[in-house]
């Protein structure tokens, strides 16, 4: 079955906004078993990215997360999708802070790492010289994307334990030096950026460093969620991440992500409340993303196409 984007709606009805919705990658394994989303047909990675591309305009891939891409797989992603698909890129776990594992780097890094002890390393715990070469593979990993103008923008998806303090402030204002040239969206994931009056310096921060501010749409009371902040600090975009509403298991350990803190199915009546903020945010910037992360068999796509057809419904 053949679905009209809300990009298409939104060409007609107001050609001067670009609102994307999206899913936080495409290749998820309890999606891909679950088998209502692919047609059986679509049995090669190849076969699925493009059937993705006939359904979304937008897409987060999320492996770039866990390693490096190759910027053959990523030309290969330029030549699979129509020209006017976008990616938006998921930044290397490393340079978000969180522990990385030598054996998802390249094998001649790992070469020069085999006489250190750990068994992960932290950013800073590697070699100046190392940390530069990560960044340069990782952007020439983009390279590919960006040529065809199919780059969006990169996602710096931090860690918990990156405060809002000097060290954090220092590190994020690293991270958007050592991608100029790019879009780089940020999402805290720390609540001590946005409590009480520290909200107003965050945003500020962003705004200084021109980069996007990623609203997040999350379960509540917990050190390692922030409010849904619906403010934009970049002319160029606005981003909204959906991650769920399961406030039982956000932090239940010994659960996957998909099974555990992005198990959730909003109600369409959830998605309608959102509706019109992702419309009055649009309006404020050239493009916005909705990104779907509730990656749980195919919540992401049914919710996506829900809001595709509320936006459009709202928008006739």
């Amino acid at each position: 079955m053949a679905y009209i984007h809300i990009l298409d709606v939104i060409t007609v009805l107001s050609p001067d906004m670009d609102l994307r919705i999206g899913t936080a990658s495409w290749t998820d394994k309890t999606l891909i078993a679950c088998g209502r989303f692919y047609p059986r047909e679509a049995k090669t990675p190849e076969a699925r990215l493009r059937y993705y591309a006939t359904q979304f305009p937008l897409v987060e891939v999320d492996s770039s997360y866990y390693a490096i891409a190759s910027p053959s797989n990523v030309q290969l992603w330029a030549e699979r999708t129509p020209e006017d698909f976008v990616f938006n890129i998921k930044a290397f776990r490393l340079f978000t802070g969180h522990q990385t594992s030598p054996a998802v780097l390249h094998k001649d890094i790992q070469d020069s790492l085999c006489g250190m002890p750990q068994q992960v390393f932290y950013y800073r715990e590697l070699p100046s010289e190392i940390i530069d070469e990560l960044w340069r593979r990782f952007i020439d990993a983009l390279a590919p994307l960006k040529a065809a103008g199919k780059l969006g923008a990169v996602l710096f998806q931090f860690a918990p334990w990156v405060l809002r303090n000097r060290a954090g402030h220092a590190h994020v204002e690293e991270c958007v030096r050592r991608m100029a040239g790019h879009t780089v969206a940020v999402e805290f994931r720390n609540r001590t950026w946005f409590d009480g009056e520290h909200a107003r310096s965050t945003l500020a921060f962003e705004r200084e460093l021109g980069a996007v501010h990623v609203i997040v749409d999350a379960p509540q009371g917990f050190d390692n969620s922030v409010p849904a902040l619906w403010e934009v600090t970049r002319a160029e975009l606005a981003m909204l991440r959906l991650h769920g509403r399961n406030a039982a298991s956000w932090n239940t350990k010994g659960l996957t992500a998909s099974s555990g803190r992005f198990n959730y199915d909003y109600p369409e009546e959830e998605l309608a409340a959102l509706v019109p903020k992702v419309l009055h945010t649009a309006e404020q910037v050239k493009r916005m993303h909705v990104i779907y992360n509730n990656n749980m068999e195919d919540q992401m796509q049914r919710n996506g196409r829900t809001m595709m057809r509320l936006l459009a419904k709202q928008m006739a």
